[in-house]
């Protein structure tokens, strides 16, 4: 009972005109548990994990870089980790344990997510031992190894890695797993779609499982779309449009790029080759709300009504809250 009133207190925050169904986030709710385990310094470690099928929890394999004997918790309640299988490169590890008493989370598809779409993340932040929810929005959504890096708007703390990232009908679509540094900073889980390898990998019965991620990576050889991210949080759009650049080269259909290019290039006051890429990024993505956004701002500052119009439309159809906020942007209501 103790361990529920957190929960229940939690659901009841979410407001009642938000799109999430309580019901079906009460199941994401039981799906958490905590991770724990003591360092070589005698110190208390812990992590996140989301159950995942019977007797099965997904985490991060980075939390067992320091511990020898985890275990999986529940309130005042553990559960003893009998092997574990590590896919370390996508810092994915499936836990496999005994007699583990809880419904299993229901399986999305972070494929399926899309610019705008809210998203929750439910795990155990800065330790609490109830799970902490954060609400949230999809940034972008990053193809890598045959699935879709999501970032999003749904912060978490220290002790959440490994914890779930959920949509509006409470499925699983992501494992939150790494962040910038800082306290404005940018989060990111991994595809669930990846589950399907790491329960490929063999059982290892030794715990403290350690290995480089590909976020760990040193700076000029992580994938781009993590390059780009410290040169824009710091504003500084030389770099940023130096990275973009190299980033629309080796891979120029990756409308994620030309964004970037152009958002850039706003920024250093190129506001013609900005529109150019913003364009670009748009031809390879229709739906790519943030650049139909800024083409409109421009339009808007050009004073080319008819195109700040088709702008509106377009995002109303894809987006009421950012057709809203493109409309306090550019000073007009929806259907500008």
């Amino acid at each position: 009972m103790r361990y529920l009133l957190p929960l229940l207190t939690a659901l009841s925050l979410i407001p009642t005109a938000h799109a999430f169904d309580r019901a079906k986030l009460m199941d994401s709710f039981f799906s958490i548990v905590m991770i724990r385990g003591y360092n070589q310094n005698g110190s208390l470690a812990y992590g996140s994990g989301v159950i995942v099928a019977p007797n099965k929890v997904l985490t991060n394999c980075h939390i067992f870089r320091q511990t020898k004997e985890p275990w999986i918790s529940r309130g005042e309640d553990t559960y003893t980790i009998a092997s574990i299988q590590a896919d370390r490169w996508h810092d994915l590890c499936l836990i496999t344990t005994d007699n583990l008493p809880f419904k299993p989370a229901t399986l999305g598809k972070a494929s399926d997510m899309k610019k705008g779409e809210e998203v929750i993340a439910i795990g155990h932040s800065s330790g609490s031992p109830a799970p902490v929810t954060s609400l949230g929005t999809v940034k972008s959504a990053y193809p890598l190894d045959d699935g879709i890096i999501l970032r999003s708007t749904a912060r978490f703390a220290l002790g959440a890695s490994g914890s779930g990232l959920f949509n509006e009908e409470g499925q699983l679509v992501g494992i939150n797993t790494f962040k910038t540094i800082g306290r404005v900073a940018y989060f990111y889980a991994v595809p669930i779609e990846w589950l399907d390898k790491v329960a490929q990998q063999p059982a290892e019965s030794v715990m403290q499982i350690t290995g480089k991620a590909f976020w760990e990576e040193e700076e000029d050889t992580k994938p781009y779309f993590l390059r780009i991210a410290v040169p824009e949080l710091q504003e500084d759009w030389l770099k940023l449009e130096q990275i973009a650049q190299s980033w629309a080269k080796a891979e120029p259909n990756n409308t994620e790029a030309w964004y970037e290019l152009g958002w850039a290039e706003e920024k250093l006051a190129r506001t013609e080759q900005a529109e150019k890429h913003y364009r670009k990024s748009l031809a390879l993505d229709a739906n790519n709300t943030d650049a139909l956004f800024r083409i409109g701002v421009i339009a808007n500052d050009k004073g080319d009504k008819q195109e700040v119009h088709k702008i509106s439309v377009a995002l109303l159809n894809l987006d009421k809250n950012i057709a809203e906020e493109f409309g306090n942007t550019v000073g007009c209501k929806l259907e500008c």
